[in-house]
């Protein structure tokens, strides 16, 4: 299995390491300016960066942005990619199909990056990926959508990091019948990555001999849940909830207003409450639920040093807030995947020796050639497989228990089960 080691240092020349600091400093102070006037093809890697600095996914953009900035730095005080300095280029794509596509075209055309990292929402990748391929432009995802595993981009798309709705939820349905119930009523957002939840939870709990008794969409830029709950069936068991978006938080708090005391039990996935604090007296009857976590926000008694090294970095403390403002919820079962991401990027560049786009093809050979990571302080989220014919990477599942206010994890699942047969082979795929 290739993996990355932690303790690799680099040796800049004293004229592209004064360079590169200075670039990093620029992209630090001002993310989304670069100084094209100064950086040349073949003195610096560029990396374009489309956050949700607004629209729905705000919250999430705000700390990829932050995350990504982080990252970058510990690159470039290791030296670089291969003796260059890094470059981070950030575009706000609103958390909108067109304006991801709008961006995906000004790193190709204006900025001349080497590769984009960083869309999050399935329906924005979905948009932008296929403009990718076409523009022949490296592009990372740092989202859970299926659509790449299942053979819907091209061969120049790749989601080396997180894992996708299908491993996530296929690892989770066991437990959940085993556990919590086999009538399971599902919400989730009307749109792409909810019916990624919806078809392949569907599938899973009927695999477990369980039954589907409530299926509830709801548009993620919905603010009032309350006309939606009554359709909630009588003979629940489970509610299994996923929603993302500005009104998470009314979503959580209106379901236990309907709920009331008698209540099925709950399995919900964090992003229900993504950059949401517990400490909310109307989140108290949460207490002894559950929720999917890919990282978790809580650091746990087995903290590794890779969890704690990253989190310094980051400026997360153990509770999963701004170490500046304890009220500043990170979305930390998501943002590990921009950190993962670069170095992921980094390890293919450093195997294609990438100096710039004449070792493109080569780069992306080589993330086809790389069969997994092991958990570091490169990939603190744990080990990965990574698939290279799908383009898609595994990772171990966390089942936490809200004890106490907080997230106790009580299960973990590793990633060879969350392993499925491939659905695609994109190294078939021309270039």
């Amino acid at each position: 299995m290739d993996t990355i080691g932690t303790k690799k240092t680099f040796t800049l020349p004293r004229r592209s390491l004064l360079k590169g600091m200075a670039m990093s400093g620029a992209a630090l102070a001002a993310p989304g300016i670069i100084g094209r006037a100064v950086a040349q093809s073949g003195d610096v890697i560029k990396l374009g960066a489309p956050f949700h600095r607004t629209g729905i996914g705000a919250a999430y953009g705000r700390w990829y942005e932050r995350t990504a900035l982080a990252a970058v730095k510990l690159i470039n005080e290791q030296g670089g990619i291969n003796g260059l300095p890094v470059e981070l280029i950030i575009e706000d794509d609103g958390t909108d199909p067109k304006r991801g596509v709008e961006a995906v075209e000004k790193f190709s055309a204006e900025h001349k990056v080497d590769a984009i990292f960083g869309h999050l929402f399935s329906h924005v990748s979905a948009a932008s990926a296929p403009r990718a391929g076409e523009l022949k432009m490296p592009y990372f995802l740092c989202s859970e959508a299926h659509s790449l595993a299942a053979g819907a981009f091209n061969r120049y798309v790749f989601q080396p990091s997180i894992s996708d709705v299908k491993s996530q939820v296929s690892s989770m349905a066991p437990w959940i019948t085993d556990n919590l119930g086999k009538k399971v009523t599902m919400i989730y957002p009307d749109y792409a990555f909810g019916y990624d939840h919806r078809d392949n939870l569907t599938a899973a709990i009927k695999a477990q001999g369980g039954e589907i008794v409530g299926d509830i969409a709801i548009p993620p830029t919905e603010t009032s849940y309350t006309r939606y709950l009554p359709r909630i069936p009588l003979n629940t068991e489970v509610i299994y909830h996923v929603l993302v978006g500005p009104g998470v938080l009314t979503f959580v708090k209106e379901l236990g207003e309907h709920l009331g005391s008698q209540r099925p039990e709950i399995f919900g996935f964090i992003d229900s409450l993504e950059a949401v604090s517990f400490d909310i007296p109307q989140l108290a009857y949460l207490e002894g639920t559950h929720f999917w976590e890919a990282m978790p926000r809580y650091a746990q008694p087995n903290q590794t040093s890779f969890d704690k090294f990253y989190r310094e970095k980051v400026g997360v403390d153990a509770n999963g807030a701004s170490v500046d403002d304890a009220k500043s919820v990170a979305t930390f079962s998501h943002m590990f995947s921009v950190w993962e991401t670069l170095f992921a990027m980094k390890k293919a560049m450093e195997m294609a020796d990438y100096k710039g786009p004449k070792q493109k093809i080569a780069m992306l050979e080589a993330m086809e050639s790389i069969t997994g990571f092991e958990e570091s302080n490169e990939f603190p989220q744990g080990r990965k497989i990574f698939n290279g014919k799908m383009h898609q990477s595994f990772a171990q599942q966390n089942i936490s228990k809200v004890v106490d206010g907080k997230l106790k994890v009580v299960h973990t699942v590793s990633p060879e089960d969350t392993l499925y047969p491939d659905e695609a082979d994109y190294t078939k795929m021309s270039f």
